[in-house]
């Protein structure tokens, strides 16, 4: 039975979740904070699509590693100091999370979401008339150290267990698979079923995709309420008046807990501010996505030109540029790429977005117990685009009454209620 299908969100979480719920028939609206030119977290990122992501943020040794880390702002992990009960709360929770047990249990979770995700960026890449630039010739983990290539080839031996495929690379072999750029490593891990591509090109083909299903958008329109129907919703309250619908989505990213606060509902989120820089004529153009793994830093081709992202901020709700994480991300590219110099980022502007961290490191995706038409798909951390198509086809499927095609127990929304 078609339904009207309201969603809170028009980032990559938002927009899949309405090219599947459309394709299902159902009439959709898509509302959204910010105005159609937007440039939030979904924009800007590395653009990866990782099936090699199949650890949580929450695991073993990262909160040690994250103590190490969070008194040097240029690190790539930095926490501001500040009093505020629901990040000492969230802090916490990932800590009782980071165990090896809940790694155990996600990664098989992660790892089944993450290939189903990229089969369905095949598939809208294969759509007539939709060109949104996928580039599937997989991921180098770069090392500089034999220390750090010794830690991710144990990671290779775990990702080929679980049935990713993984290899070990020395100097050698790395520069062999990448020849375009000269590397100062001591190897690489090749995880060869990893993709990328430019993400604002992808989310301007999902719109195109939208538009022509007949999707209608609500751009610069803020929630400022909801009301309720015992344990339904009747309609969400916004600065361009009520809008009602059968079903209600959140896919508001880092500023999801605030939507449904009012609710009485508690989904722990702490917004994860990255930064990125985008050169548009790069000293060289690697064919490959990599990632460097000592400085957690993402670098990936986008056509003729090379962005580089990375770092943790956790800060709050705070969209300003701090200029001494960026200048953190830009001494390590040399460190990688010698041919690269501090001065090939004089005049780049800065990108950051925020985004949205559970304590355990899992999305939240499912229907709510206390209302029975909202669903939410939230919590994404630094997946949101890798995880956005099969998050939109499970939502999809949610809202249309259907069983998921996939175990998402671990993802209940409810799991900190």
């Amino acid at each position: 039975m078609a339904k009207k299908i309201l969603i809170l969100g028009g980032g990559v979480i938002g927009l899949c979740a309405a090219y599947y719920a459309a394709r299902k028939g159902h009439a959709v609206t898509v509302l959204d904070r910010s105005p159609q030119a937007r440039d939030g977290c979904s924009f800007g990122n590395a653009g990866m699509i990782v099936p090699s992501h199949f650890v949580p943020l929450a695991a073993p040794g990262m909160v040690a590693l994250g103590l190490k880390w969070m008194w040097n702002p240029e690190s790539p992990f930095y926490i501001k100091p500040r009093l505020d009960w629901d990040l000492w709360n969230w802090a916490f929770k990932f800590w009782r999370a980071a165990t090896p047990a809940h790694v155990a249990r996600s990664a098989p979770v992660l790892r089944d979401l993450n290939f189903a995700s990229r089969a369905c960026f095949e598939e809208l890449a294969a759509l007539p008339g939709i060109d949104f630039g996928l580039v599937t010739r997989g991921l180098l983990m770069l090392c500089r150290t034999q220390h750090g290539l010794d830690d991710e080839a144990k990671f290779a031996a775990q990702a080929n267990a679980l049935g990713v495929p993984a290899e070990v690379f020395d100097a050698k072999q790395t520069a062999a698979r990448d020849p375009d750029v000269q590397m100062s490593v001591a190897g690489a891990v090749y995880f060869p079923k990893d993709c990328h591509l430019p993400p604002a090109r992808f989310l301007a083909s999902l719109e195109q995709l939208l538009t022509a299903a007949g999707v209608q958008f609500q751009w610069s329109t803020e929630v400022t309420g909801w009301r309720q129907n015992g344990t339904r919703l009747a309609a969400v309250q916004t600065t361009q008046g009520d809008f009602s619908a059968d079903e209600y989505v959140l896919c508001g990213g880092s500023w999801s807990p605030g939507l449904v606060r009012d609710l009485g509902l508690k989904i722990p989120l702490q917004a994860g501010k990255g930064y990125s820089l985008t050169l548009p004529k790069p000293p060289r153009l690697p064919r490959l996505c990599s990632i460097f793994t000592e400085a957690r830093l993402a670098v990936t081709p986008m056509g003729t030109a090379l962005r580089i992202g990375g770092t943790m901020e956790i800060a709050g709700l705070n969209e300003e540029i701090n200029p001494v994480r960026v200048r953190g991300i830009i001494k390590a590219v040399p460190n990688y790429f010698p041919e690269f110099s501090a001065d090939d980022f004089a005049g780049i502007q800065p990108w950051r977005g925020l985004r949205p961290c559970s304590p355990d490191g899992l999305p939240y995706l499912g229907r709510t117990a206390k209302f029975s038409n909202l669903t939410l798909a939230t919590g994404h951390a630094m997946m949101g685009l890798s995880l956005g198509p099969i998050t939109g086809r499970l939502v999809a499927e949610l809202v249309s009454d259907e069983r998921p095609s996939l175990p998402i127990a671990l993802l209940d929304p409810d799991r900190y209620a």
